[in-house]
Parts: structure tokens; C-alpha cells; sequence
């Protein structure tokens, strides 16, 4: 299989890697392997992005601690956790950010301005093309690192498009006319994969993760949804549920893809395609086992899927 800088790294056309235990899987996450893999890249990886990222992150922690468990707790450049395994010299570290850019709230000024003359009284300022302050660093500090973004962007209950709507900045001054979060996803791509292209180390490895699909049935996770099945879903109900035709509550990862492959055209960048193996797993959120009010069916249980995205990084990592 052909591997290289702007090629999808390709899904696996057997969908058993996906379904089978991690050890049956060839070669396994969890070994020492995967201490060499990410060594031979040099001592640093870093995971840039929302808790999905956190939870292929957490996934990665817990295989190099059967590798080794000289472990130092460490956060560096910004990070929200990070760990060193000492024996191999080796940080993994975990930058938290929601939408890669800079954002916060946004009140309209007494003394008016572009946003307030249209009748804005509040909402989110997003600065495009500025990045996070827990992610910043990063590029300059790690040797390979893994982005993804996504989830916060079609977030109605995050970004209420009435009462607290994205407001969209660049250099400083407000995107006039206003527009809507897919057009601003957009302009953070295109700004922030430049600024990582300038800012990272030579030789780095640079990769974006593609959307891990979401598995809500009966309404969304604020509306009663729930995930519920026990086993993987058919062909015909992938289809069925991430259709774009169908345009259902679950549609959010193949539309964020379309952005992130169009963005991501003519990059540095390597991409990381976990999206289709990942929608036949509606068995393997952690559902009401999540420990919140709603049925967790976003999120990954441990061991499972976030592994099988390891080994499929851990092979391009070998590849490259």
C-alpha cells in the first residue's frame, strides 16, 4: 500500500481489524513496538484537539504503559496532560482545544461597532487565524503530532445560533458580513494549517485525523438519544445512519471530512481516515456506563475502537 505526504492513510478493506480483539490484530497495540514506532520519529507526539483526541490519546497512554512502566506525569508546551515514559525517553502529551482557534465570549460594546450596528448583543468571538494558547507550542515541541476538529463546530448547544452565535474575527477585526460556522471552519483550516507548515520542527510528522462518527437513535444527545446496540451495525445501517442524502442527527462526521480533505489539498499534512471503520462500531460507545445525565454515544469505551486507530497509526508511522 502506497503511503505518502497528502494520501489518505487508507482504511483496511477487511472491516475485521476493526471488529476483531486487540490481540488478533497484527501488529498489536499495547507491545513494545509501539514504544520503537514513535521513538524511531524521534521523543515527542502530541494530540491536538477535542476529547475524542483525548480518548485516542488516553488509548495510547495506556498501550506504552504495558511497554513500560517508568512513568513521569509531564505537560509540556501547554499541554492539558502529557507523560514521559522514562525508559524511552519518550513524552505523549494531550493539548486540549475545541475548535484549534482562539475563542471566547464576545459582548457588544456600548459604544457601538461593526457587530453591534446589525444587532448583535452577544455570542463567541473566534479569531481564525489565531491558535489556542494550549496548542501554540506545540508545533515547536513535538516530533509528531495528531489533529482533529470537528465536534464543537455543529454544536447548537455549545453555540446557540441565536442567542450565542459564533462571531467570526480576523486580524483582529470582525468578518463582515457575518457567516455561518461552516464558512468559518474553513478559514480555520486554511490558517492554522499554515501556521503549523511555518511553525513546526524540520522533520516533523504531521497528521489530521478524520471525524469519528457519532451513534445517536431516537434524537440527539441533548433530545433523548441513545446507543443501545449490542453489536455492529450492517452495511445498510451505516448507510442508513451517515448518509449525507438522509442528512440525519449523525451526518456531523461526513460533513466536517468534506471540509478537512478540501482544506487539507496541497498540505503537508497526512490524514488519518478512521471515519468509515469507526461507523459499523454502534456497539462501542460507553452508552449509560459513561457516568453522564445522557447516553454517552460519542465517546469511546476502552479497550476498542481508539486502539485500532493506533495501529493504523502505528503502521503509517512504520510507513513513512
Amino acid at each position: 500500500m502506497e503511503l505518502h505526504r497528502q494520501q489518505q492513510i487508507q482504511r483496511p478493506t477487511n472491516l475485521q481489524v476493526a471488529l476483531e480483539p486487540p490481540s488478533l490484530r497484527s501488529p498489536p497495540v499495547g507491545s513494545a513496538l509501539v514504544s520503537s514506532t514513535i521513538q524511531e520519529r524521534q521523543h515527542c507526539a502530541g494530540f491536538v484537539g477535542d476529547s475524542l483526541n483525548r480518548n485516542m490519546f488516553v488509548s495510547l497512554v495506556c498501550a506504552l504503559k504495558k511497554a513500560s512502566a517508568d512513568v513521569k506525569k509531564w505537560r509540556p508546551a501547554g499541554a492539558d496532560r502529557g507523560f514521559t515514559f522514562l525508559q524511552y525517553n519518550l513524552t505523549v502529551a494531550y493539548h486540549r482545544t475545541n475548535l484549534l482557534a482562539r475563542y471566547g465570549r464576545w459582548l457588544a460594546n456600548n459604544n457601538g461597532g461593526a457587530l453591534e450596528s446589525l444587532g448583535y448583543k452577544q455570542g463567541f468571538r473566534v479569531d481564525v487565524d489565531v491558535p489556542d494558547g494550549t496548542w501554540a507550542k506545540a508545533p515547536r515541541f513535538h516530533d509528531i503530532l495528531i489533529f482533529n476538529t470537528g465536534h464543537w463546530w455543529w454544536a447548537p448547544s455549545k453555540f446557540d445560533p441565536v442567542k450565542s452565535p459564533m462571531l467570526f474575527f480576523e486580524k483582529g477585526l470582525p468578518v463582515i458580513p457575518p457567516i455561518q460556522p461552516n464558512y468559518g471552519l474553513d478559514m480555520v483550516l486554511k490558517h492554522m494549517i499554515t501556521f503549523v507548515e511555518r511553525e513546526m520542527r524540520p522533520g516533523a510528522v504531521i497528521i489530521f485525523r478524520t471525524q469519528s462518527p457519532r451513534h445517536f437513535e431516537g434524537g440527539d444527545w441533548d433530545q433523548g438519544g441513545s446507543c443501545q446496540r449490542l453489536e455492529p451495525l450492517s452495511a445498510e445501517l451505516v448507510n442508513q445512519f451517515f448518509s449525507l442524502n438522509k442528512n440525519g442527527i449523525n451526518v456531523e462526521a461526513r460533513l466536517v471530512n468534506q471540509h478537512l480533505y478540501a482544506a487539507l489539498k496541497g498540505s503537508s499534512f497526512h490524514i488519518l481516515d478512521i471515519t468509515h471503520i469507526s461507523e459499523f462500531r454502534a456497539d462501542a460507545h460507553p452508552s449509560t456506563a459513561g457516568g453522564k445525565k445522557h447516553d454517552d454515544c460519542m465517546h469511546w469505551c476502552l479497550p476498542g475502537i481508539t486502539d485500532t486507530w493506533n495501529d493504523i497509526l502505528m503502521a503509517h508511522l512504520r510507513s513513512i
